[in-house]
């Protein structure tokens, strides 16, 4: 039996359908958590999020470079269900269980397309939190759902509707796979971008 998904963090830099999947998750009770310009995005719609500094006890710092690099998020994706002293820990540490990420990262591709970006201003939009988030979610997929594409908002909806407000282990292993491919690609332009700016 799949389990309803009670706990999100959604952290986008893409804020297309997020206002809408969240108003839905929270029509289905689903807590979430927030970062940033997802955040504000969220209560100007009207949905209540969490900030994410109510999560982890921790402000966010750097100027959000350091925002969700905490076990209370870490802890909470990479805890296996079905695993005892996993779900013990996360008792002793009073932390609990995340079933879903919604995650989009930071521009990486259309900043270093842009002719005339200062990399100071490349460096900064590589993406740390969100990654992460996203490979610790999709590594987890039998408990977690990890989103990084907006075209799956409404399918993801529709089932959670439909399903008692949980997700297939079959649609969190498709969403894994995208997961993968993804930061995959992300990974490969960053890299493809230091390939080009360094001598030797």
């Amino acid at each position: 039996m799949n389990s309803p998904i009670k706990a999100a963090v959604l952290s986008v830099s893409d804020k297309a359908g997020i206002c809408e999947l969240a108003q839905h998750l929270q029509q289905m009770g689903v807590k979430i958590y927030s970062t940033g310009g997802t955040f504000r995005a969220l209560a100007e719609a009207g949905v209540k999020a969490i900030p994410i500094d109510e999560l982890t006890q921790f402000p966010e710092i750097m100027d959000g470079r350091v925002k969700t690099l905490h076990p209370a998020v870490f802890a909470g994706l990479l805890a296996r269900r079905s695993n005892v002293k996993d779900m013990e820990t996360l008792l002793a540490h009073q932390l609990n269980p995340i079933d879903m990420v919604v995650v989009n990262l930071y521009p990486f591709q259309k900043v270093v397309a842009k002719e005339g970006t200062p990399e100071a201003e490349i460096i900064e939009n590589i993406d740390i939190g969100g990654p992460s988030m996203l490979r610790a979610s999709a590594k987890n997929f039998q408990d977690v759902a990890a989103v990084v594409d907006p075209c799956d908002y409404g399918t993801i909806i529709e089932e959670m509707l439909t399903n008692q407000g949980a997700l297939t282990l079959e649609t969190r292993r498709r969403l894994a796979k995208k997961v993968f491919e993804h930061t995959s690609q992300y990974d490969t332009a960053i890299s493809k971008y230091f390939n080009e700016t360094t001598q030797g």
